[in-house]
């Protein structure tokens, strides 16, 4: 069986439950600051701007890499157009662009 006999004055006795008390004090009013209303939606807004942050991040890092794989197939590794591949494409833009001209002319009329 434990030993239930206690060595320890009441003044000590009353400094050990002193003691208790001020932690047990401190923690409530952690609990108290942790389940206030503005710490919770302070709490809520700062996981939302940490997610958007994240988010936009990735974002920015697929468009930057799509950018680059787009830049690529136009430019050489010495910096110049491949013409071999702009002047299609720029054909093709201004078909479209006229293609719209076009239709719009012909509604007008």
């Amino acid at each position: 069986m434990a030993d239930t006999s206690d060595t320890r004055t009441p003044a000590q006795i009353e400094a050990d439950i002193k003691r208790r008390r001020e932690v047990l004090a401190e923690t409530l009013d952690e609990i108290g600051v942790r389940v206030h209303p503005q710490t919770i939606i302070g709490d809520a807004k700062a996981k939302v701007v940490a997610n958007l942050d994240h988010t936009v991040g990735r974002a920015y890092v697929q468009v930057n890499r799509m950018v680059s794989e787009v830049r690529a197939q136009f430019v050489d590794d010495e910096g110049s157009p491949r013409l071999e591949r702009v002047v299609p494409v720029a054909l093709l833009a201004v078909g479209v662009v006229g293609l719209f001209a076009m239709g719009r002319k012909r509604r007008k009329a």
